[in-house]
């Protein structure tokens, strides 16, 4: 039987380019997999933000963010890939952080070069650590899976500091010591995803940062054309963790303005899913039928 990892692996390697929604929780997960997707990537900021209430600056440790992947793989038969930041430490920590993720259901795993504490990719201030380092943290994670189809995915935040040419040369070492699949972060234009797509030597994965307006950023392109570079997948991190805010703030407004100012009683179908929605989407239907299997 084809693991997780390998079909993952599959799918990325694809003559088509690999859409791949990003998600963070029970909701997401199980939204996304209705939805006719194979894959989705759990969002580090949205794990951050949703569980912590705090930005994608370094705050959520490894158990906290290795706990919420497993309760995610627990709920749904989505291909994941995990995003372990930095690894949480040297090449040692590493290895034990794949496998923790790989045992957890996990189908790939991401690792970035920052330096620790990290940042979301499209914040001002970034540093990177060597690339001889994370180089050694790429061997790790190789050695460290027990299924060989699992995917390392290697990203690098060095084309904001050093530019373009210097994160062509590190994802050329990272695929050397052992990454599937490459990412570099917050590339500014279109010629720049081109030439990286072109010049590195396995596929290339790049996201589109749906609603990030408040300074430059990756240009949103739509699949077909980023295929047409070279590109292998693409991912949506913030697509649903925004939308999900902002209809949280619409309703929230709506409930302030009407029920606690006015003290008038609205319903607004418009603005909420109905119970039975809720309870059809977190499996309810399911939980009933094992109730009646196992009620005599």
């Amino acid at each position: 039987m084809e693991s997780k990892g390998a079909r993952l692996k599959r799918l990325i390697n694809a003559p088509e380019i690999l859409i791949t929604p990003g998600i963070y929780d029970g909701f997401s997960a199980r939204l996304v997999e209705r939805a006719g997707f194979t894959n989705a990537s759990i969002s580090g900021a949205g794990t951050s933000e949703s569980r912590l209430g705090w930005a994608d600056r370094g705050i959520m440790g490894f158990e906290e963010n290795l706990a919420n992947a497993r309760r995610i793989a627990d709920c749904t038969n989505l291909l994941l890939q995990a995003d372990a930041d930095t690894g949480y430490g040297n090449a040692l920590n590493v290895y034990f952080v794949v496998r923790a993720f790989e045992k957890a259901g996990m189908a790939a795993i991401m690792l970035e070069d920052q330096v620790w504490p990290k940042r979301c990719g499209h914040m001002a201030g970034k540093a990177v650590i060597p690339a001889e380092e994370m180089v050694q943290k790429i061997k790790a994670a190789a050695d460290a899976r027990q299924d060989p189809g699992f995917v390392i995915k290697a990203r690098t935040d060095a084309a904001a500091p050093l530019g373009v040419d210097e994160a062509i040369r590190r994802l050329t070492l990272y695929a050397e010591a052992g990454a599937d699949c490459l990412f570099a972060d917050a590339l500014l234009t279109r010629e720049d995803i081109a030439k990286v797509a072109k010049s590195v030597p396995k596929p290339l994965s790049v996201n589109m940062g749906l609603g990030i307006r408040s300074r430059p950023t990756t240009p949103l392109i739509a699949p077909q054309e980023l295929q047409a570079m070279g590109v292998a997948q693409v991912s949506y991190p913030r697509l649903l963790s925004t939308a999900a805010l902002k209809g949280m703030m619409n309703a929230l407004q709506v409930f302030k303005s009407e029920v606690v100012a006015k003290n008038n009683v609205v319903d607004r179908p418009d603005l909420v899913a109905s119970f039975q929605e809720l309870n059809d989407l977190m499996g309810l239907p399911v939980l009933e039928e094992l109730e009646r299997r196992y009620s005599d």
